[in-house]
């Protein structure tokens, strides 16, 4: 089957690679001459592990492609997805669906035969009527269906996620459109993973409540983590004995700086308009929007208190700065927050992060980018660990702490221990919903 891929961002890029490697024909389209160019070249724009030779392989074996031609991409495909950007809108909270709605356009414009037209992107609930009615204006006399197919991949996994689903969900509105998207989805299918086939409404409604409350499952983790702090509960032991209840599970317990990233901050923005704009105010979500910006600030709070409440002058290492580790995605990252209130606080801001560099330069202006975390903590006064990665989670604490001026570490990834940071010669160690330590005998 031929399948046509309108844009190669995210979401667009990895489900088109994905798609090419199940057989299928895929020509993915972009209006970005730079981006086609270096796709074409073999390179990939974003980082994701393992996509870069999953891309080189279906290129080689002739079933993918990249272009700036969509008519060309359309031309006798019998599916076209659209995965252009659904930002939150300026002003109002509302999904910009600026980009859904000229891409449908143009589809229509250019199309001849039947198709399904695929909405690939995260939009509110009523988009894929407002789709369809968009073709049907632009072209009465086209043979079309429309469909809902949302993405739930997780950045750094997200190639697993797709060849080994929980669920692909599929809404439409005929059986001619169902019989197109299971031929699609026919790989997954002989394999025993969940379809949903539903009907649109229900699909689109499915993506944001999923994110939701998995948002949801994220900040009231670290709302308990905050009475931890104040009660001496431990929070990894507190969310231990949580998860092993099946009805609620392990997963998105892990107390840390807030949620980021290109769809927790989004989604539940736009879920909580969507509910505004059907007079049935989203209260929960509405709450944890909020809670997970107090969370951020907090995290700013116990920084200060790490370095006496003053960060004039002082030197902080910042290890790691992209919302969650395998990903170059700093979109609603906590750095973001964090770091520009180091600097402007005063503070001298050292920052290593093993793919942020790319995107964090621009994002984080005054902030000095260093190789790895040795040299971030150089005579520093405090380190920060904000992000995740593999190489944070086995660092040298006595090199780390011999390196630093003043030994005192934020653990904002809960990844070490007070016993770790005491035996490797930290003096003050704080961390997320754990009791913290300091030496008080290093004060002046």
């Amino acid at each position: 089957m031929k399948i046509a891929m309108i844009g190669t961002g995210y979401v667009g890029l990895v489900s088109g690679v994905c798609f090419s490697d199940f057989g299928h024909e895929v020509v993915c389209v972009d209006k970005d001459p730079a981006k086609i160019d270096k796709l074409n070249a073999g390179e990939v724009p974003i980082y994701e592990p393992g996509l870069d030779a999953l891309m080189a392989k279906n290129v080689e074996a002739g079933r993918l492609s990249f272009t700036l031609d969509l008519a060309s991409a359309i031309e006798g495909a019998e599916a076209v997805f659209i995965a252009v950007g659904t930002p939150t809108r300026r002003g109002d909270g509302h999904a910009d669906l600026r980009y859904v709605m000229a891409a449908a356009e143009e589809i229509a414009s250019l199309a001849r035969e039947y198709m399904v037209i695929v909405t690939k992107s995260t939009v509110p609930v009523g988009t894929n009527r407002q789709v369809k009615q968009v073709i049907r204006k632009a072209n009465p006399g086209l043979d079309f269906d429309v469909a809902s197919n949302p993405e739930f991949l997780r950045e750094g996994a997200a190639i697993d996620d797709f060849m080994k689903p929980d669920r692909v969900v599929v809404g439409v509105q005929t059986d001619r459109a169902a019989d197109v998207m299971a031929e699609i989805y026919r790989p997954l299918f002989l394999r025993d993973f969940p379809i949903v086939t539903t009907d649109l409404e229900s699909a689109e409604m499915i993506k944001y409540a999923a994110n939701a409350f998995l948002a949801t499952k994220i900040t009231f983790i670290n709302e308990i983590a905050a009475l931890c702090e104040r009660t001496g509960a431990d929070i990894k032991q507190v969310s231990k004995g949580m998860g092993l209840d099946g009805r609620i599970g392990n997963k998105f317990l892990h107390a840390g700086p807030g949620y980021g990233g290109s769809c927790f901050p989004k989604d539940t923005k736009a879920l909580a308009r969507i509910g505004q704009d059907h007079a049935i105010p989203m209260q929960i979500t509405e709450t944890v929007i909020k809670v997970n910006e107090e969370t951020k600030r907090r995290m700013i709070d116990k920084i200060f208190d790490l370095a006496d409440n003053s960060l004039a002058g002082k030197t902080v290492a910042v290890l790691g700065v992209t919302f969650k580790p395998n990903t170059d995605d700093m979109r609603d990252a906590p750095s973001l927050t964090i770091v520009p209130a180091l600097i402007g606080a005063g503070a001298k801001v050292r920052v290593t992060d093993p793919q942020g560099k790319r995107e964090g330069e621009a994002l984080l202006p005054g902030a000095h980018w260093v190789d790895d975390a040795y040299k971030a903590v150089q005579n520093a006064d405090l380190v920060v660990i904000l992000t995740e990665w593999n190489e944070f989670r086995a660092l040298d604490l006595k090199k780390l702490a011999r390196r630093m001026a003043t030994p005192h570490m934020a653990d904002l990834r809960n990844i070490y221990s007070v016993k770790d940071a005491k035996r490797a010669g930290f003096l003050a160690y704080d961390s997320i919903g754990r009791t913290a330590f300091r030496d008080n005998s290093d004060a002046d």
